[in-house]
């Protein structure tokens, strides 16, 4: 039995199939590979781009779905996730899909070997399926050729989830990663860091920027997110008319993140990701629940 808790659970091998089958479904729709397949998603966290991508993604292949609200469920009655999760499994799901607010939470449940666990986000530590979309974005833009190129990942990486598991798999994919942050928003790390988003714009070959996250810190940097937006914002101004491929996970935080006018240029490819994630969420079902 195999499991999506971060992308190390992958062989190099599956990655490249995983590239390549969702490069196949975006070309053209497969058929119902997976009709007769039962997915749950448990999402403790509120989300709304990646549960109803897994959603569509399940649906596009024929699976059907069933979202518990855990807000309304045992949990909330002091059963522990183990038992909810064992009482879920008792009625033969195919797999389940959660995201929580623990690092450890999708580990545990795989650990008990019941059903696929695929980790749709936990804690600061790992959003795999994101990654994933993202490096699909990467390999489809430059023609599959990204050994080597450069990525600044920009904001509040600290507490990002997706910027801890982008980095574990852009440099395992052979490129090179620069962090560039407020040193509060910084993480421990043996990568390049900048305070300064002008020393890294002709470096790079992609800007991934993420969400500005100031209420997860006890001592505010700035006065407001317009004070953040002054240094971190990705703009015309700071970008000019460089080749440079800007990412985002989303939420996007308008004006703040990204500006609104950088989010019309073509540089931009957060709406890629979204229909990408679609693709590569696809090619992860049918990995787990039909190549294992």
């Amino acid at each position: 039995m195999q499991h999506l808790v971060d992308t190390n659970n992958f062989s190099d091998q599956q990655i490249q199939n995983l590239l390549y089958d969702a490069k196949t479904f975006k070309a053209k729709r497969p058929p119902q590979l997976l009709c007769d397949k039962l997915l749950i998603t448990l999402f403790f966290e509120a989300s709304t781009r990646t549960r109803s991508s897994f959603e569509v993604a399940a649906k596009r292949l024929g699976a059907s779905v069933v979202h518990l609200d855990p807000s309304r469920s045992s949990t909330k009655k002091g059963e522990s996730l183990e038992d909810t999760f064992a009482n879920l499994c008792a009625m033969e799901p195919d797999g389940v899909i959660i995201r929580h607010s623990d690092n450890e939470a999708p580990q545990l449940l795989a650990n008990m070997q019941m059903t696929p666990v695929i980790n749709a986000g936990a804690g600061n530590y790992a959003h795999p399926t994101q990654a994933l979309l993202d490096l699909f974005t990467l390999v489809e833009h430059f023609d599959g050729d990204i050994k080597g190129k450069t990525i600044a990942i920009v904001g509040d990486i600290v507490s990002s989830r997706v910027a801890t598991s982008g980095i574990r798999l852009f440099r395992r994919m052979g490129m090179n990663v620069l962090l560039v942050a407020p040193k509060p928003f910084m993480p421990k790390s043996d990568l390049p860091q900048y305070e300064n988003l002008e020393d890294v714009v002709d470096k790079v070959d992609v800007i991934m920027s993420l969400r500005a996250q100031l209420e997860r810190h006890a001592s505010p940097l700035f006065d407001d997110y317009e004070e953040y937006a002054k240094h971190y914002c990705i703009d015309h101004k700071r970008l000019g008319e460089r080749d440079v491929l800007v990412l985002h996970p989303g939420p996007v935080m308008r004006n703040i993140d990204i500006s609104d006018e950088m989010l019309e240029d073509k540089r931009c490819k957060v709406l890629n990701q979204v229909k990408n994630g679609v693709y590569m969420r696809m090619a992860i079902l049918k990995l787990l629940l039909l190549d294992s």
